[in-house]
């Protein structure tokens, strides 16, 4: 699997996700979180971090959601989405427009999320594959449960195809010109 860079953000910041934690509204906010995530997804391919020439989304639980608008927003610079227990089904009419392909893992004993990910799988267009891990719950607390996924997820980015190997130092760089900084938000 070499070649595929990763970058990690939050879709709220500080604050909200403090207010989050005791009403829950926020991270139900697909238009607010898929947005951010939209911005951070253009950022990334207007500065060429590494990675940027393809990217995969990776969302769990309503970061699925996210995930799923922003591929259907950004065609051009999305390459695939990874769903972890993922609420793809909140992103609603988003599912028509995906071009990526797709990879839904969801928990075995998670009966609610796993029906409403293959229906999902069956509005959208593009190769999607549902994964179960057995005996899982919706946050895969379970032992192993974490590693099956990883398991599933390597397999499916061998099965795109790894982009050039790129330099680590290009983000660094980013984040020394103030271009990127964690914790600071640039968009909407």
């Amino acid at each position: 699997m070499a070649g595929w860079a990763t970058l990690r953000i939050d879709l709220l910041l500080e604050a909200e996700g403090t207010a989050d934690g005791e009403t829950g509204a926020l991270r139900f906010d697909v238009e607010l979180i898929g947005g951010r995530l939209r911005a951070a997804t253009e950022w990334a391919a207007r500065e060429r971090i590494a990675g940027a020439g393809r990217i995969v989304l990776f969302g769990a639980s309503t970061g699925a959601a996210a995930a799923v608008a922003t591929a259907a927003a950004r065609p051009a610079l999305v390459a695939g989405v990874v769903s972890r227990g993922g609420r793809v089904d909140l992103a609603g009419e988003a599912l028509h427009g995906v071009c990526a392909s797709m990879l839904m893992v969801v928990g075995g004993a998670d009966l609610e999320t796993l029906q409403r990910n293959r229906d999902a799988a069956r509005q959208v267009s593009c190769p999607t594959r549902v994964a179960v891990v057995p005996g899982a719950g919706h946050t895969f607390e379970e032992p192993g449960a974490l590693g099956a996924v990883g398991e599933h997820v390597v397999r499916w980015l061998d099965g795109l195809g790894s982009p050039e190997p790129r330099r680590w130092n290009r983000l660094v760089a980013m984040a020394s010109r103030g271009t990127w900084r964690p914790g600071r938000w640039l968009g909407p």
